[in-house]
């Protein structure tokens, strides 16, 4: 076992009931055999700002940050990765040695390195990518891709003043066009990205037709409930490579797992399998 004091870490939201997160660290210090636990901490709307501080009270190393806290976290911490601060919203907090509280998002990490896992050899500048959606999602998937040195980021929003905002923040390479054109927005990509919550669990599918989409171009989802959304089953059937979301939700835990336990956890198939059988 580990020399290692008993490490306490969890993921904060309301609801947290749905969230795989315990089961995927709880997989992870059971395989590298640390003494800790990662639980989950529901706090309702409002009380950010009363949990957060008693972190360190607690004796945990640090949380995850979830829906609907991502944003409001941001003025509740004494300090914030500047990639987080880019992203205008945290999905990691880390208690410091002096009992401060750094936040950080890991959720751009783990978008492109999901991509990488399907398709090793995979570019951000070997074509345009088009995004769909506006939202938390969307603004650190654009904003990694741009960082990887995508040269043309299409973002389109079925409310397009939200894309238009987005695209004035970060400039170029990201601009915005109309939902009107998102068909014809597909022509030459090489990535198509769908950062909606249309095509998940209980939503409708993602209305797109996917003539004018080259047959070599990558197409991902951040959903992953289902695992193959209405658009990657179209995409797959049509030939095109398919990335769904569960990728993303594996790699961004890795970097927060390491700065709690001091281990960087790997992906196995068995770890994969596990959180499958559970969607």
């Amino acid at each position: 076992m580990s020399s290692l004091p008993f490490g306490l870490a969890g993921v904060m939201g309301w609801p947290v009931a749905h969230s795989r997160s315990p089961k995927l660290h709880t997989h992870w210090l059971e395989k590298y055999g640390l003494l800790g636990a990662y639980v989950q901490l529901p706090v309702a709307p409002g009380k950010l700002d009363v949990a957060l501080p008693g972190l360190a009270a607690l004796g945990f190393r640090g949380c995850n940050i979830t829906i609907p806290h991502k944003v409001d976290a941001l003025a509740l911490v004494h300090e914030v990765d500047p990639n987080a601060k880019r992203m205008g919203a945290l999905n990691t907090i880390v208690v410091q040695p002096d009992g401060s509280l750094k936040g950080f998002n890991n959720d751009g990490f783990g978008y492109i390195q999901s991509l990488l896992d399907a398709q090793p050899d995979w570019r951000a500048d070997a074509g345009p990518v088009t995004v769909l959606g506006a939202g938390g999602a969307a603004r650190a998937v654009v904003l990694s891709l741009a960082d990887r040195g995508a040269k043309e980021i299409r973002l389109l929003n079925r409310t397009d003043a939200k894309a238009q905002a987005l695209a004035a923040e970060f400039g170029a390479p990201v601009k915005a066009m109309p939902w009107s054109e998102r068909h014809a927005a597909l022509a030459d990509v090489a990535l198509l990205v769908n950062t909606t919550n249309q095509g998940m669990h209980g939503n409708p599918p993602l209305e797109l037709s996917l003539d004018a989409l080259p047959r070599h171009a990558l197409v991902s989802d951040v959903i992953y409930v289902p695992l193959e959304t209405p658009l990657l089953a179209a995409a797959r059937q049509r030939g095109n490579t398919t990335v769904n979301g569960l990728g993303m939700l594996l790699n961004q835990a890795r970097p927060a797992f390491h700065a709690w336990f001091g281990v960087m956890p790997e992906i196995t198939p068995e770890l994969r399998r596990s959180i499958e059988a559970t969607l």
